[in-house]
């Protein structure tokens, strides 16, 4: 049975990283009273997120960032038990209600072809949508830049993270390493 949650409106909604740069677990969460819900996402779907839901708040009016909650003060909640890992991710606006939707559908994987059993069992993803105000949309995306800022540093020759202990270089040619950037 697949996974599908509506939470309208949410309370709170954030994003959030947990363990070592480069070895890091990304996750968005949300919470409606009792209900907190908790996806696993890729680094580079937060950094996607967060552009698009800057480019939506300036077609339809970014708040003031006073209003919107301190990013600082939006971590992630005990027990992240994640439903499923995000594979799409969608943003719609209502007018109506002046709420921002992000819909989440789960990752599921490419049928195997030579498993005619896989082909014939393909689950229906999960779905989470969640309904935020604008506000609570701008303070996910100040929290998303500064969770994926805080990852490795990026070789400047090859756009590769670098590993805290140095970086072996393609660009390069192998010929040297480049130590961490400070």
């Amino acid at each position: 049975m697949s996974t599908n949650i509506d939470l309208d409106p949410v309370a709170r909604v954030t994003a959030g990283a947990v363990g070592e740069p480069g070895q890091r677990v990304f996750y968005l969460q949300a919470r409606k009273d009792d209900v907190l819900v908790t996806l696993v996402v890729e680094k580079q779907q937060v950094a996607l997120l967060t552009m698009h839901i800057d480019q939506l708040l300036e077609r339809i009016g970014t708040p003031d960032a006073g209003s919107a909650p301190d990013p600082d003060l939006l971590d992630l909640e005990e027990p992240l038990v994640p439903e499923f890992r995000v594979g799409a991710i969608g943003l719609a606006y209502e007018d109506e209600r002046d709420l921002v939707v992000l819909q989440c559908e789960e990752f599921v994987p490419e049928p195997d072809e030579d498993d005619p059993e896989s082909i014939l069992v393909q689950p229906e993803p999960g779905r989470v949508r969640l309904w935020a105000s604008r506000e609570q949309m701008y303070g996910l995306a100040r929290r998303g830049e500064v969770e994926v800022s805080g990852g490795r540093p990026i070789c400047p020759m090859c756009g590769e993270p670098m590993d805290p202990s140095g970086h072996f270089c393609a660009r390069s040619n192998g010929h040297r390493e480049i130590d961490r950037l400070s």
